[in-house]
């Protein structure tokens, strides 16, 4: 003891002294835990794809387990195979308005614009104070609306500019939406569902845009010219529209509805509070 109150006293020693055993006792850790080779050896006969299968189809089912972030990622999925429908082919409708062979157009400018005016619009939903949980779907609704009008623009314009402008509007809403749906997709998961949520409802919307186009695009099917494919496309998008806000709707008025029922209950228990401080008295 005299020993280690001499070491103690000292300037440098004792914290040197301590920082080496905590240094080698924190490297005294096994190297692989005995569980998993344990789980998935013979005796026990789990083999790694069963663990992984069966650890897959739990985050599935957390993640698509709420009714609320079902339909959220429906719209992620209808939307984006929309969209990138609509980016692959907006310049074959640009040209159609417009040949770049005899006259000048501004498409690389107007995609940098938009680019920027969607960037801005997914930016400002942080400064966005509304219960999304509430007025989402609503919104999802009210704004596909003006994607599909946008889509209509361009599908019936015969100028380019308009073209231009429909282009703009409809590709600053699906980003000023798509920020949104994310952000309330990623905050009702846990942190390990994310990428197979996200990555699910890409491929979704993936498969969708590969169906639109083999029966839109492709000369073995329909093969619709681009001004039919766009009054599609727009048509698609009204779709969404009406789905969304029924679904909107419905969704504020059981919200409204259970703001109704709470708040009596509450003035109900404030005055029964104040009648029995008033008895005490």
């Amino acid at each position: 003891m005299s020993c280690w109150a001499k070491l103690k006293s000292s300037g440098w020693a004792y914290p040197t002294t301590v920082l080496s055993i905590y240094g080698f006792l924190a490297n005294c850790r096994v190297a692989e835990p005995f569980l998993t080779p344990y789980l998935i050896g013979p005796n026990k006969n789990i083999s790694e794809e069963v663990v992984s299968c069966r650890l897959l189809w739990k985050s599935f089912k957390e993640s698509y387990s709420s009714r609320h972030l079902v339909y959220w990622s429906l719209w992620w999925a209808l939307a984006t195979a929309g969209y990138m429908q609509i980016f692959n082919y907006i310049q074959l409708k640009w040209d159609h308005i417009e040949p770049s062979a005899t006259s000048s157009i501004y498409n690389g400018a107007v995609e940098a614009v938009s680019s920027v005016v969607g960037a801005a619009a997914a930016f400002s939903v942080s400064f966005i104070r509304v219960n999304w949980a509430m007025w989402g779907e609503l919104a999802l609704g009210l704004f596909s609306a003006v994607c599909s009008g946008a889509v209509y623009l361009m599908a019936f314009t015969s100028s380019i500019w308009a073209c231009y402008a429909g282009y703009v509007i409809f590709k600053s809403c699906y980003m000023f939406l798509i920020t949104i749906t994310i952000f309330q997709i990623a905050s009702n998961l846990s942190m390990e569902c994310y990428a197979l949520t996200f990555g699910i409802n890409t491929f979704i919307a993936l498969a969708l845009q590969t169906i639109i186009t083999v029966i839109v695009v492709d000369e073995a099917a329909l093969g619709l010219d681009i001004v039919t494919q766009f009054i599609i496309y727009g048509s698609y998008y009204g779709v969404i529209s009406v789905v969304f806000l029924i679904r909107g709707t419905y969704t504020a008025w059981v919200h409204h509805r259970s703001l109704d029922r709470t708040e009596p209950r509450e003035k109900q228990q404030d005055v029964e509070v104040i009648s029995t401080d008033h008895q005490q008295q």
